[in-house]
């Protein structure tokens, strides 16, 4: 009988082919453009798999909705499409009321408050991913939502048969309730709607109104604080049982930095979007007596309607919330 002695060149061609086998490559979605932070976050996310893993994982970011719309990311990862995605929690509001639950007037002010109702949410959110065949890797809040207007905004009455862009069902109801008329406009699309009339107003963050240069449009931002809506960013369960456990470690060990970074990065870019926004001419205030007591009252309905909709389950981590801030 023969036997044949590997050499070592045949050693290597077969380490480096069974490395080759195991490598994975992602394709990861996501609506938001470049000069958006939570773009950066997600790029360095990618950044840190593929260096943590030495290659084994690489993922590539899409971003602008170039490769998949908006609402069609979460199918297009369940179905195994493309293997990531990020988008807008709120914008499956028709599908759990508790994907709405940030956007909400009052629930939450601040990043802290923003944080521990995640913390209080993520188990209900991540069950109802997990049904669909997917993995929530972290979620990072855009900074306090504001409205952006063509005059100051000293009326209430002033929303009357106002045109204001809503991102989500949420934001359209809340409009609904001042009086006004919402529309349904994409990031990407706002410039495109303020030019052509189809929109005079926004309710959205600085950090948006800066990248899409909102003084073209406008010349007022309330800063109402009205709440801090986050993205989601989520995985294919299959595609992530696919890779050994090593990267699957360093998949997740990146996802916990990106989302430390990425809520760090939210409040650098608030106060860096707020002195642009100023820079250029956008007037910057609180929201007169009136004005507040509108909102106040639009929200209240606002917060009425979803917990005639919410199941217990939803309502009691609202409460689990509030006790916690309570403590």
């Amino acid at each position: 009988m023969r036997i044949r002695i590997a050499t070592p060149l045949l050693l290597a061609t077969a380490c480096s082919v069974a490395a080759t086998a195991q490598a994975a490559e992602w394709t990861m979605a996501t609506p938001y453009g470049d000069a958006s932070f939570h773009t950066q976050n997600t790029k360095q996310f990618a950044e840190d798999v593929a260096e943590a893993t030495d290659g084994d994982l690489t993922i590539n970011v899409q971003s602008g909705g170039a490769l998949v719309s908006h609402g069609e990311i979460k199918p297009s990862v369940r179905r195994g499409t493309i293997a990531a995605g990020e988008i807008f929690l709120s914008v499956l509001s028709n599908e759990n009321p508790i994907f709405e639950v940030d956007t909400l007037p009052g629930v939450a002010g601040g990043y802290e408050e923003a944080y521990a109702l995640w913390e209080a949410t993520k188990p209900i959110i991540s069950d109802l991913f997990e049904e669909e065949g997917l993995i929530p890797l972290y979620a990072v809040p855009w900074p306090a939502q504001g409205i952006y207007t063509a005059e100051e905004l000293t009326d209430p009455d002033q929303f009357d048969g106002l045109r204001v862009r809503a991102p989500n069902i949420n934001t359209q109801r809340f409009i609904e309730n001042l009086g006004g008329s919402p529309t349904e406009t994409e990031e990407s699309d706002i410039p495109t709607a303020f030019s052509t009339g189809r929109v005079d107003a926004m309710i959205t963050s600085s950090s948006t109104g800066n990248s899409m240069a909102a003084w073209d449009y406008v010349s007022h931002y309330t800063d109402a604080n009205l709440w801090l809506p986050k993205n989601i960013v989520f995985i294919n369960q299959r595609s992530f049982d696919q890779l050994d456990d090593d990267t699957q470690d360093a998949l997740m060990e990146a996802a916990e930095k990106a989302e430390e970074r990425g809520w760090e990065m939210s409040r650098e870019d608030n106060q860096e979007s707020l002195a642009i926004l100023k820079e250029n001419g956008i007037t910057v205030s609180e929201p007169n007596e009136d004005v507040g007591e509108a909102l106040q009252q639009a929200g209240d309905e606002l917060f009425a309607d979803w917990e005639s909709r919410a199941d217990d389950q939803a309502k009691e981590a609202l409460q689990s919330y509030r006790d916690q801030l309570e403590d």
